[in-house]
């Protein structure tokens, strides 16, 4: 549901709404659509009159018919004629008003459309056959409409892209070519609504902010800037969020975090941008960030030899068990020691796995480097040690999915070169161990429970927050999983309940060489991960509470939950209650812009492959069915890795390999369609 359906059902105030709502909110408010109501704590909220109308998401049907769904189990969704559906579309937000007088199923007609399903189309011109000329929706591939004034649009180059107004079928912007492969980052950002470009007013905003910290301006912080903090981060990375610094002889781990709610105030510009936004977007060659760079890669970021704002996780652990004893929160000035990359800090532990003594493992460095390497290492290899303890700790309540990310190389043209796959390696499960401390400990402030140290307290209901949350899988989901993981002979018959199946299932998997490929299989049965205001745990990683503290210069939510905390600390009651009461519709803002942002980057990735297999037409490969049935796929085993094809051809089971042959691709639709050629059985397959 739409951020704002959700604020007319749970009450808000006029001040709560955005401003691309404040007319619509209005208009409510003149047909007696909303009423103010009084609550229990006598604020006055405004909320929809559910006695005659319904908000929620429209769904057309085959006939023409719409419906709008349920708000409540109780309610059975309603009917919606095509007189009434007053020009709203497939997937709008819309209020509707009940039609009391008709006799039948319950029905309305639509009053207004709050949120639409999308404010244009993108699509391109397609004259390859000489006698007829299209408009192709990008997306579907079914002819649409677009018009522009003064230009004939017969007389744009074949493959021109446009995007177009979806109300009146204006040309809004021409977007490029499709024979230029520079149009595809175009297109993805397009297709999801990601934005490149800041508005004036937030670059403007961003130059006033400091370019350096002086300790003398915020002496309320607690100065921690002797201690060595250090970074670990990919070589490529031009912000740093996060810094850590642990302490071997109270065992006590600090996570530093940028504080960029410190430089962010609520309802100024970059505020509001940066929730329209939600997210950083990652695409091969190039970040889109949620903040302006003159921020998220400067005074924000904590980089090496300069004092840094941090908002501070220090978490003291058991020794031994290493089960946080004490978690607190506070607003700090660091001063980051030393900047790694994943690449250092991997050959480092590989000198201590080699017995190699400190000097060694530092002497590649320059001297004065040298130095303050040897200080860290006295406490980065113990804390290593300790995440390796944690994570085995974790993993008899989580899971370890070992599916693989293909990082792909694009270059100067914008064209494909190379592919490779990454896999996690110690440096990474070091950081992402002591974030998930820190996502946790944050989480934890939540749930109306005082922690102690024999965990002794009396636990009530979780309050509510924005919590990072993973529901468990739906058990049909998990039995189509089952059926079709019987078609290789892999079979499961005894478990208790599902974290047991789906080891159970990893352990066969493992048995059978094929444990990636069910890993994926296990993952795309999963609900998807998301945000909500109410804890119900996160059933992948096994936590009873997990929130996404430690990435506030990529993420919205982890602002929100910063600025959460904050009030809290400052007992600031007003502040928090504005927070609470707009925690719902804020976290399915962010969970819908996190869907937009995967999607952004797959759309891309897609595109480079269909452009590389383009110029691959005709030639054969080798493939592994990754799924059979209807729509058969299969994952090419070439140069460039991890190109998903359709493929024609009866006959073939799941995780066959098979030799295939590229005959039909489609660039704007990012189709790649194959021929079976022959099956090849597991010997041939094993020569290879």
């Amino acid at each position: 549901m739409s951020p704002f359906a959700i604020q007319l059902i749970n009450g808000c105030l006029p001040s709560d709404i955005e401003e691309d709502n404040k007319n619509s909110f209005q208009a409510l408010q003149k047909i007696g659509a909303i009423e103010e109501q009084e609550t229990q704590n006598g604020t006055k909220l405004w909320r929809l009159n559910t006695s005659l109308y319904r908000v929620g998401a429209l769904y057309m049907g085959k006939e023409g018919r719409g419906f709008v769904e349920a708000t409540y189990k109780e309610q059975r969704d309603l009917l919606i004629e095509p007189e009434d559906l007053s020009n709203a579309r497939h997937g709008d937000t819309v209020v509707a008003k009940r039609i009391l007088a008709r006799r039948g199923r319950a029905s309305a007609r639509v009053v207004m459309v709050i949120d639409k399903a999308r404010l244009f189309t993108i699509c391109y011109t397609d004259k390859e056959n000489p006698n007829s000329f299209q408009i192709l929706n990008i997306k579907t591939g079914e002819p649409t409409h677009a018009v522009m004034s003064d230009v004939d649009l017969k007389t744009l180059p074949q493959g021109t892209v446009l995007k177009v107004d979806i109300d009146n079928d204006n040309v809004i912007e021409i977007l490029g070519q499709l024979d230029d492969p520079k149009v595809d980052e175009k297109i993805s950002l397009a297709l999801y609504n990601r934005e490149d470009i800041f508005p004036d007013a937030c670059i403007t905003e961003a130059l006033e902010v400091e370019s350096e910290v002086t300790r003398s301006e915020h002496l309320e912080r607690i100065d921690l800037t002797d201690l060595d903090f250090c970074t670990i981060d990919p070589v490529t990375a031009k912000d740093f969020d996060d810094a850590i610094y642990f302490e071997s002889e109270t065992n006590t781990l600090y996570v530093a975090i940028a504080d960029v709610s410190h430089y962010v105030p609520y309802f100024s510009h970059i505020d509001k941008e940066a929730k329209k936004r939600g997210f950083t977007t990652y695409l091969p060659h190039k970040a889109f960030p949620m903040l302006p760079r003159e921020l998220s890669e400067n005074i924000c970021s904590l980089k090496p030899h300069v004092d840094r704002l941090a908002f501070v996780a220090k978490i003291e652990l058991e020794r031994g068990t290493l089960r946080p004893l004490k978690e607190s929160f506070f607003e700090a000035i660091i001063h980051s020691k030393h900047r790694f990359n994943y690449d250092q800090v991997d050959a480092i532990l590989e000198a201590q796995k080699q017995n190699k003594s400190f000097d060694e493992m530092v002497q590649s460095y320059e001297e004065q480097t040298r130095h303050t390497l040897l200080r860290i290492l006295t406490w980065l290899l113990p804390l290593h040690k300790d995440t390796q303890t944690l994570r085995n700790a974790r993993l008899k309540n989580g899971f370890d999915f070992r599916s693989e990310e293909i990082k792909l190389t694009i270059d100067e043209n914008h064209l494909l070169v190379s592919t490779q796959v990454e896999t996690g390696t110690p440096s990474h499960s070091l950081i992402e161990e002591c974030m998930l401390l820190a996502n946790q400990a944050a989480a934890k402030r939540f749930q109306n429970k005082e922690i102690t140290s024999n965990d002794s307290s009396k636990e009530s209901d979780d309050g509510l927050a924005i919590y990072r949350i993973h529901e468990p899988p739906q058990l049909e989901k998990i039995e189509e999983l089952l059926t079709e993981l019987a078609t290789v002979g892999l079979y499961v018959e005894e478990y208790e309940e599902s974290p047991s199946l789906i080891r159970a299932i990893q352990k066969e998997a493992e048995k059978l060489g094929i444990a990636s490929e069910v890993d994926a299989m296990i993952i795309k049965s999963l609900r998807q991960a998301n945000y909500a205001a109410h804890n119900v745990g996160h059933f992948g990683l096994g936590f009873r509470h997990y929130s996404h503290f430690t990435s506030p210069i990529r993420r919205y939510s982890d602002l929100i939950l910063h600025r959460m905390i904050k009030s809290q600390l400052k007992s600031d009651a007003q502040e928090m209650e504005y927070l609470l009461r707009n925690i719902e519709p804020l976290c399915a803002r962010v969970s819908e812009l996190e869907r937009l942002e995967t999607k952004a980057e797959w759309d891309f990735r897609d595109r480079k492959f269909a452009r590389w297999a383009k110029e691959h037409i005709g030639e054969i490969f080798e493939a592994k069915i990754v799924e059979a049935g209807e729509d058969t796929k299969a994952v090419l085993d070439a140069t460039i890795q991890g190109v998903v094809v359709h493929l024609r051809g009866e006959g073939v089971m799941l995780f066959d390999h098979v030799k295939v042959k590229i005959n039909e691709v489609s660039i704007p639709h990012t189709f790649i369609q194959c021929e079976l050629v022959e099956k090849l059985n597991q010997e041939e397959t094993e020569l290879v």
